[in-house]
């Protein structure tokens, strides 16, 4: 069965794909999109950046233990290490969401009484 040259097209356009699946999206009853704006097209790339470069640096601690594990001569050197990790994982952890959630929260427009539709 061939395609009509309407699906075609619609299947390799990714500007058509891209309007399609919001067209879904609010069909689902998620309401129209028009106020994520570019800012917030912005706010995620930065949200995104920020992930990635926490990721980054929890791989290069993750590296710096296993060479200090590898190193230690002693239980208590070993103890000392794995301790001293969890503690600035479990921090760099606490930390890290701290900062998602407020990015997160300012993602979203603030409510005001000339407010219609607000997205939350």
């Amino acid at each position: 069965m061939t395609k009509s040259s309407k699906e075609t097209i619609t299947s390799e356009d990714p500007v058509a794909l891209g309007q399609a699946f919001l067209k879904q999206f609010e069909d689902a009853g998620l309401g129209p999109m028009r106020w994520m704006g570019a800012s917030w097209h912005e706010a995620v790339a930065d949200m995104n950046s920020e992930l990635a470069t926490f990721v980054a640096d929890r791989i290069k601690e993750d590296v710096k233990t296993q060479h200090e594990l590898l190193h230690c001569k002693s239980a208590q050197e070993l103890q000392k290490a794995q301790v001293a990790f969890l503690e600035k994982a479990y921090q760099q952890y606490t930390s890290e969401t701290g900062k998602l959630i407020k990015m997160g929260l300012d993602m979203w427009p603030t409510a005001t009484s000339e407010t219609k539709n607000t997205p939350v």
